[in-house]
């Protein structure tokens, strides 16, 4: 949870000084609509987590990795969310979240 406090902190403190994006970073994540969301529990299913992370914004595709043999989840999954500005909210809200 020190993560996550972190990251606000951070993000607080960059609105606050009114930094430009340059010096921002989320600047890493100007032109990407994509999440990588690890650490998912294995008995998550591709609803269950866009039921999550759709509250960030519309999302328009999900790819959760599959073991080839089982077919059981392997704890992780790619997002990717109709706007950009979506992915900056996934980020600044889950990132370091348990």
């Amino acid at each position: 949870m020190n993560v996550v406090k972190e990251i606000r902190r951070l993000n607080e403190r960059e609105a606050n000084l009114s930094t430009s994006t340059s010096g921002s970073w989320h600047e890493q994540y100007k032109d990407s609509a994509h999440v990588f969301v690890g650490g998912l529990p294995f008995t998550l299913t591709e609803g269950d987590i866009i039921c999550v992370l759709s509250q960030f914004g519309e999302i328009a595709g999900i790819n959760l990795v599959r073991d080839k043999e089982s077919g059981k989840s392997r704890g992780f999954a790619f997002i990717k969310y109709v706007d950009q500005r979506s992915t900056v909210l996934a980020v600044d809200n889950m990132n370091g979240s348990k």
